[in-house]
């Protein structure tokens, strides 16, 4: 079982997406998850990792939920 984190910056206001996010991933991946971790962060960070890797990075990726939940599921 993996865990997944999802690090989203404070001050940039990331918050509802990271939760909304959470609910997606959580609604789709629940039973395959170890873990799911959420975590604050600052400087811009919007960023999914799976068992410490990289799926998403909002400073690379566009933001689709569905695209990341894919990503996530892909990494699973």
């Amino acid at each position: 079982m993996s865990t997944v984190e999802l690090e989203y910056c404070v001050p940039c206001g990331f918050r509802d997406r990271a939760l909304d996010l959470q609910q997606a991933i959580l609604t789709s991946l629940e039973r395959e998850l170890a873990a799911f971790h959420l975590t604050m962060g600052d400087d811009g960070v919007f960023v999914v990792r799976v068992d410490g890797e990289v799926v998403y990075d909002k400073m690379e990726d566009e933001f689709d939920i569905d695209e990341i939940v894919r990503d996530v599921r892909n990494a699973l």
